[in-house]
């Protein structure tokens, strides 16, 4: 099963956030960049793989409620897809960004 691992510091604003999504998720040119975008390609992408979140606190803290409610969308689309698992990884924060 493939790892993707996303970083929540470079989730700073919605714009970066979906441009990032998209860059490192390798989501298709015609994503919409935005949650609902975002959740069709999560719950009917086939292919196996595990994403890991780290660092949801910075994500929430730069996007606030958007932020949670992205965090959400995630576990939401792994219950959804059958082939999607995701880990929120609860790391200390102070870590450097990668």
């Amino acid at each position: 099963m493939k790892e993707v691992r996303l970083n929540g510091a470079k989730m700073v604003d919605k714009d970066h956030t979906h441009a990032y999504l998209k860059r490192i998720l390798s989501l298709p040119d015609y994503y919409g960049a935005n949650m609902d975008a975002l959740w069709d390609c999560l719950t009917t992408d086939p292919s196996e793989r595990v994403i890991v979140i780290s660092k949801p606190s910075v994500i929430r803290n730069h996007l606030g409620v958007y932020g949670e409610a992205l965090i959400g969308l995630f576990k939401e689309a792994a219950e959804a897809n059958p082939s999607l698992e995701v880990v929120i990884e609860e790391l200390n924060d102070l870590e450097p960004n990668h």
